[in-house]
């Protein structure tokens, strides 16, 4: 119980708001009930205070974005609310710019805010554990607590913590998982406002370049072990947007929006998102009669790529080599 008293976990926060609530939940009641197996006189003072699970939260770099990097604070904010509600101890927030600088002083002044917001506006440290209750919520924390306690007694039988570090295995399974986010990124299933979706046409990274993770060990430590892969969700994008800018010339790209009102414009749209993203200048449309002056409109703009915009009956007619 002395032991148990002393232990102070850390926990990164991600963005899966109710998920995140309710891993937190989880993690308490694992612990309660991982103490209380050592109590020997069952229920006794000592016992249940060295069951009170301190937690320390920190938010997420994984899904931070170098464009539209403003809406990082959006990310963390909602990050640091979940980890609030759930009632961990502390919480630090990561700056809105750390993913492709120092943070600076605006950006940490703005982080500190964020978390005193919640506290001194929004008043989240009233109000004990405001989440039970929920039918959903505790079904999620009870669902968390299954599997993460299956993991764990996996983990045990394999030889434990360490061993599965040797192994590999751990790390195997947490690079797997990074892997799918980030393929569900690149397809679009998952969304990065700014980045793979709805991206700021005129913005420029300028001087900004991703900051690379810097390894906690020497080279001589990390070769016995498999590593992590620390990339974040943005970095593919970026660095297809990167090189576009880099190239020093932005492929226009020219919607030719003709016939039906309600299909050419949702074509146009997600044409526009889509080469936005990486870093394309699109030309979009209010409409045109006809492809002849479409076209005529393309060429006076001195398009790279013409996206035919209309609905599948119309292609047909207009999509006439």
């Amino acid at each position: 119980a002395g032991i148990a008293k002393k232990i102070k976990f850390n926990f990164g926060i991600s963005s899966n708001y109710f998920l995140e609530i309710a891993k937190f939940r989880a993690a308490r009641l694992l612990w309660a009930n991982i103490v209380a197996s050592y109590d020997a006189k069952g229920g006794s003072d000592e016992y249940r205070c060295a069951a009170k699970m301190n937690i320390h939260a920190e938010t997420s770099t994984f899904n931070l974005t170098l464009f539209d990097a403003h809406v990082n604070l959006l990310r963390t904010q909602t990050e640091a609310m979940s980890a609030a509600l759930a009632g961990v101890d502390s919480i630090a927030v990561t700056p809105f710019d750390k993913a492709y600088q120092t943070p600076d002083e605006l950006s940490e002044r703005l982080a500190r805010n964020q978390q005193l917001l919640l506290k001194e506006e929004s008043h989240f440290d009233k109000v004990v554990d405001p989440a039970a209750g929920s039918y959903y919520i505790e079904n999620l924390t009870v669902s968390i607590a299954k599997q993460a306690w299956d993991i764990f007694l996996k983990v045990e039988d394999a030889g434990g913590f360490y061993a599965a570090i040797k192994s590999g295995s751990i790390q195997k399974d947490i690079n797997e998982s990074g892997k799918a986010r980030r393929k569900a990124v690149a397809q679009r299933r998952e969304i990065l406002l700014g980045t793979n979706q709805y991206p700021n046409f005129i913005e420029k990274a300028g001087g900004k370049k991703p900051v690379a993770s810097c390894p906690c060990c020497s080279q001589e430590h990390e070769k016995d072990v498999e590593t992590l892969n620390f990339n974040r969700m943005a970095s593919e994008f970026e660095a297809l947007r990167l090189e576009t800018e880099a190239s020093g010339k932005r492929p226009k790209a020219f919607m030719l929006t003709i016939g039906n009102l309600a299909m050419r414009q949702a074509r146009a749209q997600f044409s526009c998102n889509f080469l936005g993203c990486a870093g394309y200048e699109v030309i979009d449309n209010l409409g045109f009669d006809t492809v002849k002056a479409g076209v005529e409109a393309a060429l006076a703009a001195k398009a790279d790529i013409v996206v035919l915009c209309s609905s599948d009956d119309e292609y047909a007619e207009y999509a006439v080599p």
